[in-house]
């Protein structure tokens, strides 16, 4: 039997169910959402036709666009376009699935956290030692040797309840972080302090660039504060280390969460 966190989007679940068969699995108890982003959620319908009886946990906001996703799908189509389409269009599931409470799996409690900020609806997971943080601290790639790591902040992005959710992360002490975008680490706390350091200067540059120098044009902004952290941001630089096809990927999702900065610093700052 299992517990699954993300299962991922509606595309891959042919690959997450052959996984689970190499690895013998016959019954999945939880499955354990940390937000909706449909390369998390988006193949929740497919994995319950397979697994029919597992239990679906989300927070509670979320709950309803799992029921009936037609508008996720279509805010996803309106932020994401292609991408969202090469992820597939979710499928509702039945209310039936849906866990309000506490989940304990192999005579362990999991510890729902409520970590805001990359979403309004975003959650971590703590299980044992093991820290399932979404992307509660960005988008994690591991290198021969180090790691590329940016702020994940797509629109509409609130930096308070960001921060917040990462001394929280602080506050559990030292735990194995396991990132759904990608690999695990040994010690949460490394990786919440980057983190914490990073937002403050990815926000702090896009504001000097947007409100100082009084650069309004959104792409002109991007390009700039890009090529501005690639050189003050030691992790985010890692982004030269990265292979082409994720350089593609990250090249796209950069600039959304520079957009969600963005709309940030106007709204709080430039007035």
């Amino acid at each position: 039997k299992a517990m699954l966190v993300d299962v991922g989007p509606k595309s891959t679940i042919p690959k997450l169910i052959e996984a689970l068969n190499f690895l013998g699995i016959k019954k999945v108890e939880f499955i354990l959402l940390t937000h909706i982003h449909l390369d998390h959620s988006g193949g929740i319908a497919e994995i319950l036709e397979r697994f029919p009886d597992a239990k679906v946990v989300a927070h509670k906001s979320a709950i309803k666009h799992l029921i009936n996703p037609e508008k996720l799908w279509k805010a996803s189509l309106e932020t994401i376009g292609e991408i969202a389409k090469s992820y597939g269009e979710p499928r509702g599931i039945s209310e039936s699935n849906i866990y309000s409470g506490k989940p304990e799996f192999a005579g362990n409690s999991v510890e729902i956290i409520e970590t805001p900020g990359h979403a309004p609806h975003h959650q971590s997971y703590l299980f044992g030692e093991f820290l399932f943080i979404g992307e509660c601290v960005g988008v994690h790639v591991p290198l021969k040797n180090d790691y590329y790591l940016r702020p994940a902040t797509p629109p509409k992005f609130y930096y308070e309840p960001a921060m917040a959710s990462l001394e929280k992360i602080l506050k559990l002490g030292s735990k194995r972080v396991c990132f759904a975008h990608f690999g695990f680490k040994r010690d949460s706390i490394e990786i919440a302090e980057r983190a914490m350091k990073q937002l403050r200067l990815w926000v702090s540059t896009v504001y000097e660039i947007a409100c100082r120098r009084d650069i309004r044009d959104e792409k002109e902004i991007c390009r700039i504060a890009k090529e501005e952290l690639l050189e003050k941001d030691t992790k985010f630089s890692n982004y030269r280390l990265l292979d082409d096809d994720i350089k593609r990927r990250e090249d796209f999702f950069i600039a959304n969460t520079l957009k969600g900065i963005q709309e940030y610093v106007y709204e709080t700052h430039c007035i």
